[in-house]
């Protein structure tokens, strides 16, 4: 951990408007990741499976979180 996530874009809306929030304003990546799985099925309709799940050696990649 420690690794600040600079190229994630977040957003606070406020009346209906979006301000991004400034990059040295999001948490940790991890931090957030974990934010996002333990309420995906309740922010994104989606239920978690699985995280950092391998795409297998083929593609040789892996899916952060994975619903």
């Amino acid at each position: 951990m420690g690794k600040l996530v600079h190229d994630l874009k977040l957003f606070r809306v406020t009346a209906g408007q979006a301000a991004e929030i400034p990059g040295a304003a999001v948490a940790l990546e991890r931090h957030l990741q974990t934010l996002i799985e333990q309420n995906m099925e309740t922010m994104l309709g989606i239920r978690f499976l699985a995280s950092e799940y391998s795409t297998g050696p083929r593609h040789r990649g892996r899916i952060d979180s994975l619903g």
